[in-house]
């Protein structure tokens, strides 16, 4: 095993005799500090401590007249050993909701296409939301409103589940998503009926798109076909030419028999 390395340790003693012999001709500025200040001389770094996840819920206990507030840390999985490597990293912080994120846009991957407006007034605007109901006034409907309202339910609604309140957020949403639509389509249709044009929309323009990259991948396939047909006729012959070869030696044949 290679010997400790104490120079970061010893770094105001070295400072001190360098002063002393004369290499020196003024402290620096941090000798007082360390002095006052030393490096730790623990040389055992402690592993980081592995906090548990501890979730809210209300539930009706038994002899209890009213449910209660309930916190529950749940249990750790068995994973393997960190690698030596990796031993002493920070450890990762986890939330409640971030499971619940997870599996809402697993279910429902296109929401992460929708734009987002990532900016904020005060930065704190999350004061104002109240997530008994699912629709905020000054946000807009995505899927994080669906893990805030699921997360709500778990939390305030007695002996409530994790499916059952997704359910319940989940089919909020489908009802405000539906709204949404058959207002946007009605106000189109009003539009167009006051004389209002509009351009393609977003699939009539990746049709129009995919039709010109197929138009010109059937131009290089046919000009790729023909070489090919041109390359085969120079390798084996001209099928017009054996055509009349075949004709002039049959020729040849009927004159002889005759």
């Amino acid at each position: 095993m290679s010997k400790l390395n104490f120079t970061a340790l010893r770094v105001r003693q070295t400072a001190l005799r360098q002063k002393a012999a004369g290499k020196i001709s003024r402290l620096p500025e941090w000798v007082d500090v360390i002095g006052d200040i030393p490096p730790t001389q623990v040389l055992v770094r402690k592993p980081a401590i592995q906090h548990q996840l501890v979730q809210q819920r209300v539930k009706t206990l038994p002899g209890a007249s009213k449910p209660q507030v309930v916190f529950e840390a749940l249990e750790k999985r068995n994973r393997p050993k960190k690698k030596l490597s990796r031993m002493f990293l920070p450890v990762e912080i986890k939330y409640e909701e971030d499971q619940l994120r997870r599996e809402f846009f697993r279910d429902h991957p296109w929401e992460l296409a929708r734009p987002r407006v990532l900016l904020e007034t005060t930065g704190r605007d999350f004061d104002k939301y109240d997530w008994s109901r699912l629709q905020q006034p000054g946000k807009r409907l995505d899927g994080e409103s669906v893990v805030q309202r699921q997360l709500w339910l778990l939390n305030n609604v007695p002996d409530m589940t994790k499916s059952d309140a997704y359910d319940t957020a989940r089919r909020e949403f489908y009802r405000l998503r539906l709204q949404e639509d058959i207002e946007r389509r009605v106000a189109a249709e009003e539009a167009e009926a006051t004389g209002a044009v509009f351009g393609p929309s977003r699939l009539e323009i990746g049709m129009q798109l995919e039709n010109q990259q197929f138009e010109t991948w059937k131009t290089w396939a046919k000009s790729e076909a023909a070489l090919q047909s041109q390359k085969m006729a120079a390798f084996v012959g001209a099928p017009e030419k054996m055509g009349a070869e075949e004709e002039d030696t049959g020729a040849l044949e009927e004159t002889s028999q005759q």
